[in-house]
């Protein structure tokens, strides 16, 4: 029973999953929702996450099996495909009970975004539109948690939007790691057709438009703080594609601006947590 519980917590890919869920906490909070409101609200994203990520191992088991990724639990047969949907299935039903459970407007909001998670596993990972789901979802994510808020008000636009570009450059930085694994196997999303060094200039271009959506976008002019963000991203940008390219000089490996990537990530989820707070 051990190793089956430790299979389905590796099949549903925990670490995306915890992330997104500590978000949505930080946000609710911020947003000022009481501890049983911020409890509903996790829980329907949870339960979104886990859904996406079991059904993502079903659907990719036998192109994770040709990859040799041993990592994944379905894929190396320590859980049987028909488990991993059925899990699937349930998560994504409770996401609906949780979700309508804030209310019909934020509920609906919440299902929408879960569809288009879905609709990423299957059918549009392997399309040109597979960043879409990414920005629908993340998108909707703040306008989920302010409208299930006690006041139940919609966030202003720049929070839907920074959150949407925020989701779409995750995706490709998200993808970096595993182009060669997508390759072998015919994944041809977004970021596998514009290859290593298009989608890291597009996540970290969408990374930064986030940046500055949520520092330009509150009313007035923005604090010493945002300045300081917007410049320290243009610095990550421009060191680490300046290293990028002396490390192809030597022929070394091009790391340095997936790393800024990933360091515009955490600055824009900082950022859109204090975005929600001061609405809240």
């Amino acid at each position: 029973m051990r190793g089956r519980g430790w299979a389905f917590l590796r099949a549903s890919h925990p670490e995306p999953a915890a992330a997104v869920t500590a978000l949505t906490g930080l946000l609710a909070y911020g947003g000022g929702h009481p501890p049983a409101s911020l409890l509903r609200v996790c829980g329907a994203v949870l339960a979104s996450q886990l859904a996406v990520g079991w059904l993502n191992d079903a659907v990719d088991a036998r192109r994770d099996a040709r990859a040799g990724r041993r990592d994944k639990p379905v894929a190396a047969g320590h859980l049987p495909v028909r488990a991993a949907a059925l899990a699937a299935a349930g998560a994504a039903l409770a996401c609906v009970a949780l979700s309508l459970s804030t209310g019909p407007r934020p509920g609906l909001v919440m299902v929408a975004a879960l569809l288009s998670a879905l609709a990423y596993d299957w059918p549009l990972k392997g399309t040109p539109a597979s960043v879409l789901p990414y920005a629908f979802s993340f998108g909707a994510l703040p306008v989920f948690v302010l409208l299930a808020a006690p006041d139940g008000d919609p966030p202003p636009l720049w929070l839907p939007a920074a959150g949407a570009m925020l989701g779409a450059g995750a995706h490709f930085a998200n993808a970096l790691p595993d182009l060669a694994d997508d390759a072998l196997t015919g994944v041809r999303g977004l970021p596998q057709r514009l290859g290593p060094r298009g989608a890291r200039a597009a996540g970290a271009l969408l990374l930064a438009g986030a940046t500055a959506a949520l520092t330009l976008g509150p009313p007035g002019p923005p604090a010493w703080w945002g300045w300081a963000a917007l410049g320290a991203a243009a610095a990550a940008l421009a060191a680490g594609g300046l290293a990028d390219r002396r490390a192809a000089r030597r022929g070394s490996r091009q790391v340095y601006a997936f790393r800024a990537v990933l360091g515009l990530a955490v600055l824009d989820v900082a950022l859109l947590v204090g975005g929600a707070h001061a609405l809240g």
